[in-house]
Parts: C-alpha cells; sequence; structure tokens
C-alpha cells in the first residue's frame, strides 16, 4: 500500500527565490480601477533578436532603429524590410563596462544625416569619446566622423560608464558618463580613499571633482562644424572658473539611462546604486539605487550622500575608522585628489529611491538585485495624431524600470511635478533585463531587452514594439519553425497558427518576409540555398488593418548532431542485481568523424524520480545532480554580477568554485553569506542578501557552484553498467544515462549541442500518478496514515501510462482490492482498443475495511518488445455502471 503524502504545495522555495513585484491596493491607485487600461490593447513584437549586448536605440523618422552594441556593433532594424542589418562594427575598448554604449540622431536628421556615438576609443589610450558620423539610408559614412568630445579615463578598474546620449527639445544634447572608479575595494562604505596611490579608488576625483566630466550628465550644444558650444544655464561658469563648463549634473555613481521631460525641461536619471554595510535610518544599509530628478543644475550627494541624502561617515581606509560625516547643505571636497573647488553646491535628493530589501517608501518596486533607470515622460498632446498613442490614462506620467527586477512603473507626479504614486506598466511583457525605453513619433514604444546572458550574445536580447489601440485590436503574431538550424540547402516549414487575435469575429491573414521575398499563408515552406543567419518576419493582419509581427532567425550551414542511446536492456525500468549495456551513437554531417573528446556521457542515480524531464534539461553547466539548484540560482539576482567564466562585478562562478571546493568549512560559510550578503573576500564589492532564501535552497546552489570545478569525466560511448546505488533507498529514484556532443560549428554558425538521455526508474508504478484517462479522482485517507489510490473503476473507463518498455517484461503484480462488482482489468497497446498483450479477471467482493484487505495479483504479459503507450482499461460484459474495483499499484516483472 502506497503511504507517500501528496505534496500540493506549488512552487516552495522557487518562488520564494523569484522576484515578484508587490501588489498595491486598488484603493491607493490615482485613478479608478474602470480607467486602467485593458492590458490586451496593448500589442507586443519582437522585431529583432539575436543581439549582442544592446546598450542603446535611436529611432529614425521613418521607424528604422539604430542599435549599438556594447563591443562595437552598429546594428539597425529596417521596419519596412522588416530585417536587422549590420551597418558597421566600431573599433571600441570593450573591457570593464566600456565599449559603444550611446546612439542618438540629430533633432534636424531629415535634412542633415547626422548621428552621435558615444565609445570607448579602442587602442591604448584610455580615452571616451562622442562622435558624429552620417548616416545615409543603410550607409554609415564612417569616414564624415566629428570629434565632438573626448576626455580621459581609466580601464583598470571596474565600474561605471554609463554613456547615454538624448537630446532636449531645444537641441541641446544631455550626455550620461559613470564615475570610472575602483568599486570593488571599499570595504562596504564609499570610493574616497586618500592614500597615496589610491587614486582611482577615489571618488572625490570623479563624481565629486567639478574639473572632471566623470560622474556626471554634462549638456552641451553641437555645432554644425563637429563642435559644441555650453548653452545658458548649466551648473558652473561658462568660463571654467569653478569647473567644467559642459557639467549639468553631478554627484552620480552611474547615471545609467537619462530622460527630459519634453514641457519642463525636468532631467530624470536612474542611479545605480552601490552596496555597503553602513545603517540606514531607514533600515536596512545605505545601498539605495535612485530614480532622480532635477529641475535645474545641481550636486546629487555622490560619493557623500545616497537615498534621502542621507550621509555616509568619512571611512580612513589607514586606519580603518569612520570619521564625521558631510552637511548636505555645505558639502565640502578636501580629498587630495580633487583638482576642482572645494565648496560644493548643496546635495539634492532623489525622488524615488529603493534598495535590496523591501522598501516601505515605496513598496511595489520588490526586493532583490537593482539597477534603477528612467524612460521618458509622456504626454498625449505631444501625439496628437498618431495611431498607437498611448491612453490618456498615462498623460503626465513618469516611466521608469529596472533592468535587474525586470519591470517598468508608471509613475505619477502631482500639479508641482511631485512623486503622487506608481504602478506597474505591462507587467505581463516580462521584458529579459530591460536596456531602453522611448517612445516613437506613431505612439508605439519600444524597448531594448539585453537578455540573458550578461557580457554576451543572447538568443532573447532584442528589440521590442508595444502598440496601443482603441477599438480593433491588434493580432499577436507568433511563428513555429520546423527546424531553427541546418545544412544548406534547409527546407523549412513555418507556420502561424499559434497567432492569435483578441476579437473574436476578426479574421487573419498572413505574410511572410524571408529576406528579400514576400509570401502569404498561415503555413508556408521555403528553401535557404545558401549558409548564413537569415531572419524571418510573420505579419499577421486582420480585415480592419491591425497588424501584429513577430520574428525568428533560421541559421543554415550547421546541422545539430543526432545522439541515440540503445540497449538490449529493458529502457524504462531498473530490478535489483542486473547490468544495463549501452551503446552511444553520434552522427553530424560537418564533423563527418567523430572527436570522442566531444562527447560527454554520464550515468547517475538520483533520490527523486517525479520530474526527471526538468532536471535534465536543467542541467546545462553542472551534473546532473544539481539542475534543480541550477534553475534556482538563475531565477535569482546573483547573475547580475556572476557570469559563469568571466569576472563581472563580482567573481566568475568558476573562479568562485576553484578558490572554495574542497576546503574545510566552505559550504556553511558560503552558504550564510549567500542568505546575509557581504565582501571582503574579493574585495569589498558587497554581496546582496537573500534573507528569504531557505537554508536548504542556499546549500543547494552553494553545492552546485563547486560542482563547477570538478574535472568533467566521462563514460565510453560504450559499455556496461552495474545497478546498485539504488539499493536500500525505497522506489521514489531513478538512473539517468545521458549523452551529449558538441560539434564544432560550420560555415559560420556556431557550435550545437545534442543532448538524449535514458531514464531507468523503479517497475513499481503507483496507479494515481497515471498520465491519461477518466477514472475520475485520486483519494486519500489518514486511517493509517496518508495512502492514496484510485476508485470509480466502472466499466468503458482507463488509465493511460506513456512510453513503457515492454523489453524482457514477463508479468504485471497488482495491488487491489476486491470492492465491488468486478471485472477485467485489461492492458492494450496505443490506444483503448489496441492489441491486447494481457488481461486479468478480479472477482466482486466486499471490503469490510479500505485499510485491509488488499491483495496482489499477478497477470501475464505476452512478449513485446518496444516502446509503447499503456492503456488499462477496465470492463464487465455483465452491464451496469457500479464500481468494479480498487487499484493501488502495479509492478513490472522481468
Amino acid at each position: 500500500m502506497s503511504t507517500k503524502l501528496l505534496n500540493l504545495v506549488v512552487g516552495g522555495g522557487l518562488l520564494l527565490a523569484s522576484f515578484t513585484a508587490p501588489q498595491k491596493p486598488l484603493s491607493s491607485l490615482p485613478l479608478s480601477i474602470e480607467a486602467i487600461p485593458d492590458s490586451s490593447r496593448f500589442t507586443h513584437m519582437m522585431l529583432a533578436q539575436g543581439l549582442d549586448e544592446p546598450m542603446e536605440m535611436a529611432i529614425l523618422p521613418n521607424l528604422n532603429v539604430v542599435i549599438v552594441e556594447r563591443k562595437g556593433g552598429v546594428r539597425m532594424y529596417d521596419a519596412q524590410e522588416k530585417q536587422l542589418k549590420t551597418l558597421a562594427h566600431l573599433n571600441v575598448f570593450s573591457g570593464i563596462e566600456d565599449g559603444l554604449l550611446g546612439v542618438a540622431i540629430d533633432p534636424d536628421y531629415t535634412n542633415n544625416s547626422w548621428i552621435y556615438f558615444f565609445y570607448g576609443v579602442g587602442g591604448d589610450k584610455a580615452i571616451t569619446r562622442l562622435s558624429r558620423m552620417e548616416l545615409r539610408g543603410d550607409q554609415l559614412l564612417q569616414s564624415t566622423e566629428k570629434v565632438l568630445l573626448e576626455f580621459p579615463t581609466q580601464r583598470k578598474y571596474c565600474c561605471h560608464s554609463a554613456g547615454y546620449l538624448r537630446f532636449d527639445t531645444n537641441g541641446n544634447l544631455f550626455i550620461s558618463t559613470g564615475d570610472n572608479t575602483n568599486a570593488e575595494e571599499t570595504e562596504g562604505y564609499t570610493p574616497v580613499d586618500e592614500r597615496p596611490g589610491r587614486e582611482l579608488s577615489d571618488d572625490q576625483a570623479t563624481a565629486a571633482n567639478t574639473n572632471d566630466l566623470r560622474g556626471k550628465i554634462l549638456r552641451i550644444k553641437p555645432q554644425p562644424d563637429g563642435s559644441y558650444s555650453i548653452p545658458d544655464g548649466n551648473l558652473f561658469p561658462k568660463d571654467g572658473s569653478k569647473g567644467r563648463p559642459e557639467i549639468y549634473i553631478m554627484g552620480s555613481r552611474n547615471p545609467f539611462r537619462v530622460s527630459i521631460d519634453p514641457k519642463n525641461g525636468y532631467v530624470y536619471w536612474g542611479d545605480v546604486g552601490p552596496d555597503t554595510k553602513v545603517p540606514s535610518v531607514d533600515g536596512g544599509v545605505m545601498s539605495f539605487d535612485e530614480i532622480n530628478q532635477a529641475r535645474k543644475p545641481g550636486f546629487f550627494g555622490w560619493p557623500y550622500f545616497l537615498g534621502n541624502n542621507e550621509a555616509f561617515p568619512k571611512y580612513d581606509f589607514a586606519t580603518k575608522k569612520e570619521g564625521p560625516r558631510k552637511d548636505p547643505l555645505r558639502p565640502i571636497n578636501d580629498s587630495p585628489n580633487n583638482t576642482g573647488i572645494r565648496e560644493l553646491p548643496p546635495a539634492q535628493p532623489p525622488m524615488i529611491w529603493y534598495a535590496k530589501g523591501e522598501s516601505k517608501r515605496f513598496p511595489l518596486v520588490g526586493k532583490g538585485g537593482a539597477s534603477a533607470m528612467a524612460g521618458p515622460v509622456y504626454y498625449s498632446d505631444l501625439y496628437p495624431n498618431a495611431p498607437y498613442k498611448l491612453p490618456d490614462y498615462y498623460n503626465g506620467k513618469l516611466f521608469i524600470y529596472d533592468w535587474i527586477r525586470k519591470w517598468i512603473m508608471a509613475v505619477t507626479l502631482d500639479e508641482n511635478g511631485n512623486y503622487a504614486s506608481m504602478e506597474p506598466f505591462l507587467p505581463h511583457l516580462q521584458v529579459v533585463a530591460p536596456m531602453d525605453m522611448q517612445i516613437a513619433h506613431d505612439g508605439a514604444v519600444y524597448l531594448l531587452a539585453y537578455g540573458t546572458n550578461w557580457f554576451a550574445k543572447s538568443a532573447d536580447a532584442g528589440l521590442i514594439r508595444v502598440e496601443y489601440t482603441e477599438g480593433n485590436r491588434n493580432p499577436l503574431a507568433s511563428i513555429k519553425a520546423s527546424q531553427l538550424y541546418g545544412a544548406a540547402p534547409l527546407t523549412v516549414t513555418l507556420s502561424g497558427a499559434d497567432s492569435k487575435d483578441h476579437d473574436p469575429d476578426d479574421k487573419l491573414s498572413f505574410e511572410w518576409k524571408i529576406g528579400t521575398k514576400k509570401v502569404q499563408g498561415k503555413e508556408v515552406k521555403h528553401t535557404f540555398t545558401k549558409p548564413g543567419v537569415y531572419d524571418v518576419a510573420l505579419t499577421a493582419a486582420d480585415q480592419h488593418g491591425g497588424m501584429g509581427v513577430a520574428t525568428v532567425q533560421i541559421k543554415v550551414g550547421n546541422t545539430p548532431p543526432d545522439a541515440r542511446i540503445s540497449t538490449s536492456a529493458n529502457q524504462s525500468f531498473y530490478w535489483d542485481n542486473t547490468v544495463l549495456d549501452y551503446k552511444v551513437a553520434i552522427k553530424d554531417p560537418e564533423d563527418k568523424q567523430i572527436d570522442p573528446a566531444r562527447a560527454t556521457v554520464s550515468f547517475t542515480y538520483l533520490p527523486f524520480g517525479k520530474d526527471i524531464a526538468s532536471a535534465v534539461s536543467g542541467a546545462t553547466h553542472g551534473n546532473i545532480q544539481h539542475a534543480e539548484a541550477e534553475k534556482l540560482y538563475a531565477s535569482l539576482d546573483c547573475r547580475a554580477c556572476h557570469t559563469m567564466d568571466s569576472k563581472s562585478i563580482g567573481p566568475s562562478l568558476k573562479d568562485i568554485a576553484k578558490r572554495y571546493n574542497g576546503k574545510a568549512g566552505a559550504v556553511e560559510a558560503l552558504v550564510d553569506k549567500v542568505i546575509k550578503g557581504g565582501s571582503g573576500n574579493w574585495g569589498a564589492y558587497a554581496m546582496s542578501a537573500h534573507p528569504d532564501l531557505p537554508v536548504e535552497d542556499s546549500k543547494a546552489i552553494v553545492n552546485y557552484i563547486l560542482s563547477l570545478d570538478a574535472k568533467p569525466s566521462s563514460l565510453p560511448l560504450s559499455g556496461k553498467l552495474k545497478l546498485t546505488d539504488h539499493v536500500g533507498k525505497g522506489n521514489e529514484g531513478a538512473y539517468v544515462l545521458l549523452a551529449s556532443y558538441q560539434d564544432k560549428g560550420a560555415n559560420g554558425i556556431e557550435p550545437l549541442t545534442a543532448r538524449t538521455h535514458m531514464v531507468l526508474r523503479n517497475p513499481k508504478v503507483e496507479f494515481e500518478d497515471y498520465e491519461g484517462g477518466n477514472v475520475g479522482v485520486v483519494i486519500a485517507t489518514e486511517m493509517t496514515g496518508f495512502i492514496s489510490y484510485i476508485r470509480r473503476v466502472t466499466p468503458g473507463r482507463y488509465v493511460s501510462f506513456n512510453k513503457i518498455d515492454l523489453t524482457h517484461i514477463k508479468s504485471i503484480t497488482y495491488r487491489l482490492l476486491e470492492e465491488g462488482t468486478g471485472g477485467t482489468l485489461e492492458v492494450r497497446l496505443g490506444r483503448v482498443d489496441g492489441p491486447l498483450v494481457s488481461s486479468l479477471q478480479i472477482p466482486a467482493g466486499k471490503a469490510a475495511d479500505y485499510t485491509k484487505g488488499w491483495k496482489d495479483r499477478v497477470a501475464p504479459v505476452m512478449p513485446t518488445k518496444g516502446v509503447h503507450d499503456l492503456y488499462f482499461v477496465f470492463k464487465n460484459e455483465s452491464g451496469g455502471q457500479k464500481e468494479m474495483f480498487f487499484l493501488d499499484w502495479m509492478q513490472f516483472n522481468k
């Protein structure tokens, strides 16, 4: 009799680990619930994908979109051709956080074709540059480059480069610059290290220095000859007597994204905050990200103040002692590394600020890692005839977003421009790391998604367009491709059948854009004759003119390898004292000669057997035993600071594993650090705390990371394996034979991996785990502990189990209760009336106690080879629909 407890808790620790924005009471929203726009009227479309660290976009008058990638790529989405083009690749320095960071078009672009770039110049000289070039059609004329502004930077330490470009309505260009200071060795304070030789660790030399352009938002007026002038109203006089005249805002750490209110000229930006150990008056520590509003030029506090103008103590890195705090009304920069004025303007507080924990002031922002960014302020009357303009509900609202927490908020400002409230904007979009947000002249919202992979190309890094429509709603286009990879010639079936329309009476038509070819139809076939990466776009249109777009990339030139496992043994179950023989066969047309060194074969016993498919798919970097922990890690904010192979803000996972794997006490110390946070072992950049993460989940994550240092080992491609690890461990476990092969890549297409597996589970199978059927309910009783079985077994009903190998199976033992009219239990292949391979006659009976009287009955199985879906069909020839018997479990016997 089964005595297992059915777990009804959904999500468990995984749910706790994922970021979820808290919900605000409806009564606190600025308008009634009826006024909130219907989310189904927002149509989102992935216009382009597969970008390599997209940083900023510039929307052209014809709705083409120029996108800059951090490593130097200049791409353009052609709105007419629905294709992503490569315009150029600039020579940039892309170490630490530098690279090609910003792009903007001239306000008079239609007449002058000028486009501006902000980037770290490649080569030995550490210089950051603002330049202008001409973009004519899809030709970027690099020979026309005019250098407007250059300034020196340091390339020894990470971090903060910012680099966003934005014009205001007066033709002034705003440029955000990061503090470019050592952010790792702060010992839990701010980088104000005044010791000799530590100038690169002193933010008073950059962000708080009026003679340095870093840690600022600059404002200049580009001139036709490629120079610039200083507009009236910047922070310091034009003669430079008090500081660089280009400075509009100073005292910023990493003012990553900037927007300018088109009506009143207010400047908004998100400033990415530090990790410190300094207590805050709000509770927790002073590690705030900020959304700032500047109604006029000013000093915004860093590195002396953060949040609501809370002051940091002056930390002496030589004596390791805290000193006095600065006065926000009269801050003095007395660092020996300061080359500007000593007495700075009064510090201005932010409009919104939040730390890693929950915020009492701004609860909707959630908790976890953070990276605050500011988007546009929307005004309905600026889009009088725009077909996709946002509803008036958003008039006057500021959009903000968070790169790590993946939310977008609409912030309501009162009549004086002060913060009033915020609410989620399009939470169903779930943009993967929103990097930029702009509104086009047709009213559509454009979002740039950085993607899943940090400091690398990502399949889900792309350009998203969101359209709002009154009346007729736009269709939602969706593409299914029969193949995404293959050798040339490659014939692909493309289907738009999953596209949908929220208006039930609409009928959709489909147009495919494949290269220069346009094809009509819900499903089409296309043959790609030459190697290359091809963008395919589907436009789904209704009869009223509404349209939705979806895109997919087809990569031609490399066929995915094929890996298969064969055995003469049973492929579904294991038994005591048995041996599994196996052979892995690998084929790859491009590699031809298979390199065994590129193959990996592992054999693992897992103590759980319920969700093996999830475990197998989740083990992308480590051992299958750590698959669930790997997925849990991916759901946390840790990936913002730790990549797999290379140093980011924090060390790589493999470096962590190399340092700590096998050391006594390392697991316990790291588990505690994951939960509590901390700094000091890899520099002073603090690690975020995860106080809600259960200890067992933290331990699982730590063990997963440490497993990455294990030397990879592989079984041979064929062999014999003794099945002994399950002995004495119950019947919930399973063996997994996993084989993979990564090819060498071909014709410019990246290496592809084939994975295959075989799962052997306990031959005892609970009937309530059936995968199909109509027996009704699974019931449980607590008479003698938790027990479970199936009932309502009446004539004509059945249950089915998928993919059961009957090779070498001679009989099935059933645990049953003779309770009811009795009847026949038949086992059939493939369907309820499929070939009969086994049957058992069960007599009528009446059980006095459902916890007693259970019997084991054995039914022979006809010799049958191969894997089949098994249907257990219940019959009673005497007629009637009364219950026949109860079933608990069955066991397959050799």
